[in-house]
């Protein structure tokens, strides 16, 4: 069966600093948990972003659900079907309320208003946050924001989930849901993390981003 994220022979240099990349290549295949560990600036959230076409090689190819992608059109299909959940998630709640933030994507999609309630709901209810529906995003804790953006993507129905740094801002309470939350949901992952032991209990294959590639850890 053909993975459903292959990058290969990656290579990416921000201007005027060393190259960042220098042949990364992974391949995710459907049902994995792909635990990404390196160092800071070692160009692990930089790989996640290639994904999704935020930033572009300069050279190799991104390969998503079967399709190599080029153009920005290509990239937006991916988006569709691969949610990033990013480091920051400041970066990802811009609605009032929770609701709202949550709605916004099925919305974005094309569902009608009832349609997208319903989604809400039910991804709520799924993870257990009912509690935070009308919630005003901006004063929820680091930890509620961190599950939050977590269910907007959820709310995408996504068949791959891409994690940057999802242990940030969370105390021991918090992410032990977060792990619960994760180790129930059927979509394939590439999960980025500097926490050993959240990768360990998390992930079913694990790989080191070393001098620019990507390499096996057992």
């Amino acid at each position: 069966m053909a993975p459903l994220i292959e990058l290969t022979d990656l290579h990416f240099g921000y201007p005027g600093h060393d190259p960042v990349l220098r042949g990364a290549s992974l391949r995710l295949a459907e049902g994995e948990r792909l635990a990404i560990s390196g160092h800071n600036g070692a160009g692990k959230s930089t790989l996640l972003r290639m994904v999704v076409g935020l930033l572009k090689p300069d050279r190799g190819t991104v390969t998503a659900f079967g399709k190599a992608c080029r153009t920005e059109s290509d990239f937006q299909t991916v988006r569709r079907r691969a949610g990033f959940v990013f480091q920051d998630p400041d970066d990802q709640l811009f609605c009032p309320t929770v609701a709202e933030d949550i709605a916004f994507g099925p919305l974005n999609l094309g569902k009608s208003r009832d349609e997208a309630t319903e989604i809400v709901d039910t991804v709520l209810r799924d993870l257990d946050l009912m509690v935070l529906k009308d919630r005003i995003t901006y004063k929820l804790s680091g930890g509620e924001k961190r599950l939050v953006s977590l269910a907007t993507v959820l709310a995408m129905a996504p068949d791959v989930l891409l994690l940057d740094e999802p242990t940030n801002a969370l105390d021991e309470k918090n992410e032990a849901r977060l792990i619960e939350i994760l180790q129930g949901l059927p979509q394939a992952m590439i999960i980025v993390s500097h926490d050993a032991d959240f990768r360990g209990r998390l992930g079913t294959r694990a790989e080191r981003l070393e001098d620019g590639i990507l390499v096996d850890r057992p």
